[in-house]
């Protein structure tokens, strides 16, 4: 058991220094605020949520906003943007996670991510509404939208990122778990007991 549980947290950095990485390589898009960038960093947390449990790819998600924390620092002095995206991480692979273990095929994948990208997008959508921008006007000290304004930032500009963020990275995770499939059981079956729910 002792073994299992310290082969798991190997696995756990490992996934957090590539989910670091990739976080490092995001990039904005056409039309949307510069702001918001999409990054491919969740599929490694989905990769240890669904192989060893939901806390491990909360874990990973967590470390990996940490590491670019020190790394990267944070415009505003407090990491709002890190915290942000820890919160859309786990949005997003807690759906994915709940409905793989019940169906753990090409389709339950896909019907999960479709799941996590509605959940990301919605639930960022309010919480940018009442938490997080108004968090960002604060800390910069710039002035805060209301109204109107504000909902057509989250309408235009939440909304539509992580719709896009989430479709993005849903294709690449289903081109990955149909090639890395029987992987990914062999891994799952292997830290059995020792996974962290």
């Amino acid at each position: 058991m002792l073994k299992g549980k310290t082969r798991m947290l190997i696995a756990i950095a490992m996934l957090s220094s590539i989910s670091f990485v990739l976080m490092l390589l995001a990039f904005p898009l056409p039309a949307l605020p510069a702001f918001l960038k999409v990054d491919f960093s969740d599929i490694p947390a989905l990769i240890a949520a669904i192989t060893m449990g939901p806390l491990a790819g909360i874990l990973v998600a967590f470390l990996k906003n940490v590491l670019d924390w020190l790394f990267a620092g944070s415009p505003t002095g407090v990491p709002v943007g890190h915290m942000a995206n820890f919160v859309t991480s786990i949005l997003f692979l807690t759906p994915v996670y709940l409905i793989y273990r019940k169906a753990t095929s090409s389709k339950g994948i896909a019907y999960g991510l479709a799941c996590g990208t509605i959940s990301m997008a919605i639930g960022m959508s309010v919480l940018n509404y009442y938490v997080f921008l108004p968090m960002y006007a604060y800390f910069l000290n710039f002035p805060m939208e209301t109204g109107t304004a504000l909902f057509n930032s989250i309408i235009f500009g939440i909304l539509p990122f992580n719709l896009i963020k989430g479709i993005l990275v849903a294709i690449v995770m289903i081109v990955l778990f149909k090639r890395m499939k029987p992987l990914l059981d062999k891994v799952s079956h292997s830290f059995g007991a020792a996974k962290i729910n």
